[in-house]
């Protein structure tokens, strides 16, 4: 990681970092970490932060703060608030990504961030430009780095076999090369390499 980071003004970016995790701290769901169980969303902002910074440390402070905001206070908008339908899951998904960048906008504007630093931690919150931004592919690859690190063992066990097979492969193909390497050294457990060496036989 860089440790010449050096934020534009330091005691602002601890404040909105602070912020955030405050906010995510109030998360009524736990998942379990090495420390014991934690709020879920603010275990998950601190994976995706080291993902991002494992990904790219020189990172700029937009990025860092999109990461450690991108899914803040996800639990105030409830999955069963949509139809549960597949319609319904992608107007979730799509309603999430314009309230994480609402609230994220809400904190960094009121610890003093200008507006052009909101604007730019919003538009990666909203991954804008996915295909051609270097910053917002390395947010994306740091999701979905997240879900196959932390979470795929977990949805596997639960999930029919195709099902998962078709969600690996939907992964992958989000994932940037430096992404896909980063994946590839992962130390997954044997059913779950097994289930990704299947899953990427026909995405190859």
């Amino acid at each position: 990681m860089d440790t010449n980071f050096q934020p534009l003004d330091a005691a602002r970016y601890e404040k909105a970092l602070r912020r955030f995790d405050e906010a995510n701290s109030h998360d009524p769901n736990t998942t379990m970490s090495s420390e014991g169980p934690r709020p879920r969303e603010l275990l998950y902002a601190e994976w995706l932060t080291d993902w991002v910074l494992r990904l790219c440390p020189e990172a700029s402070e937009e990025l860092r703060l999109a990461a450690r905001s991108q899914h803040l206070c996800r639990w105030q908008v409830p999955r069963q608030s949509y139809p549960m339908t597949r319609t319904g899951y992608l107007q979730w998904r799509e309603s999430l990504k314009k309230f994480h960048a609402e609230k994220a906008g809400e904190i960094l504007r009121e610890v003093g961030y200008p507006p052009e630093t909101v604007a730019r931690v919003q538009s990666l919150n909203l991954k804008k430009n996915l295909a051609q931004d270097h910053e917002t592919r390395v947010l994306e690859d740091a999701l979905c780095l997240v879900f196959l690190q932390h979470q795929f063992a977990d949805l596997a066990a639960k999930t029919p076999e195709e099902k998962m097979l078709d969600v690996i492969q939907k992964t992958w193909k989000k994932m940037s090369p430096a992404g896909q390497n980063a994946a590839a050294a992962l130390p997954f457990g044997l059913k779950e390499k097994a289930l990704l060496d299947r899953a990427l036989k026909s995405v190859q």
